[in-house]
């Protein structure tokens, strides 16, 4: 009997492992059979392949789900820690920087920016809908102004004026903090002739779904940089315009606060979805055009809301 026991601590022991980590990334539990699961999805989807990435030359995906029902956070990849171009996803580790500074109290959300050339940059809206005006040199407008217009309307301007309020070197020291090396913001959303002394020849901004989704997971538990500020970016999130990608495969009655971002040939999508009982983060950034990632991006909304649910109800 001792044996048997014995037998069944240690199979239990080997079906757990932790993602491997890197300072302050949470430690997820990690089990074979839910990355299993995951990748027969993105194999399913027809996301699992090597696609051409134009001068990135040929990339993959970046995947990763963690569940928030069970007792501790369970982890799934695919690909997870594969840097990857993020496009305007990495507006949320601008805005986690901001915030951070105002709860530090160095200035209000309510300070007043005058809106500098050539940061400028939008000549049309990202959301064809949205009726707030451009931003133009000249504009004068509050932080938190800009900060709704960087997250929910993707907005390029805003995010280049809060990326100089904020400084590239505070965001990539509290970047460093958490433990997401390689993640750091480099760039600018304006052409390389335009930047900063010492930013115009560095490499662009990546990230991967490790990273966003541990942010992410921060928010959802309070645990980025503070309550106040975890907050404060969770309702941002929840207010964004764009629901084209993943959002599409969600019940409509589950709330998915999410950054997303696209240009050229990637197409990304990272949040938390929650609809009252099943809880989760995904983390999804693919190197293909928007028009052929989202048909398969709903796709992989729809089968890992419904893996989930299956969780929670054995859970």
């Amino acid at each position: 009997m001792k044996v048997k026991l014995l037998f069944i601590a240690i199979a239990i022991l080997f079906s757990f492992t932790c993602v491997a980590q890197d300072q302050n990334i949470p430690q997820f539990v990690r089990q074979q059979w839910f990355d299993d699961s995951l990748r027969k999805i993105i194999i399913d989807c027809k996301l699992d392949s090597l696609f051409d990435a134009n001068e990135d030359g040929m990339e993959r995906i970046s995947f990763a789900v963690i569940d928030l029902n069970g007792k501790k956070p369970l982890f799934g990849g695919v690909n997870e820690k594969n840097f990857i171009y993020p496009a305007s996803v990495y507006k949320m580790y601008v805005a986690m920087e901001i915030l951070k500074q105002v709860s530090e109290k160095k200035y209000s959300l309510y300070r007043k920016i005058v809106v500098q050339a050539p940061n400028d940059v939008d000549r049309s809206s990202e959301i064809s809908w949205d009726p707030r005006p451009l931003l133009k040199a000249g504009d004068t407008v509050t932080i938190d102004y800009l900060l709704d217009l960087m997250i929910t309307r993707s907005d390029n301007s805003a995010a280049n004026c809060l990326i100089d309020v904020a400084g590239r070197e505070n965001i990539n020291r509290t970047m460093n903090y958490y433990g997401w090396e390689g993640s750091e913001v480099t760039r600018k959303f304006l052409s390389r002739k335009f930047e900063d002394t010492g930013y115009d020849t560095v490499k662009s901004t990546e990230t991967n779904a490790l990273h966003a989704a541990s942010f992410m997971y921060r928010v959802y538990n309070n645990s980025l940089i503070n309550p106040w500020v975890s907050q404060q970016i969770k309702v941002l999130l929840g207010r964004q315009l764009d629901t084209t990608k993943l959002q599409t495969g969600f019940p409509p009655d589950a709330m998915f606060y999410h950054k997303t971002g696209w240009w050229d040939v990637y197409t990304n999508d990272v949040g938390i979805v929650n609809d009252g009982k099943t809880r989760f983060v995904i983390s999804l950034f693919t190197p293909v055009k928007e028009e052929w990632a989202r048909p398969r991006m709903k796709m992989v909304a729809e089968r890992v809301f419904a893996l989930m649910n299956r969780i929670h109800v054995m859970q």
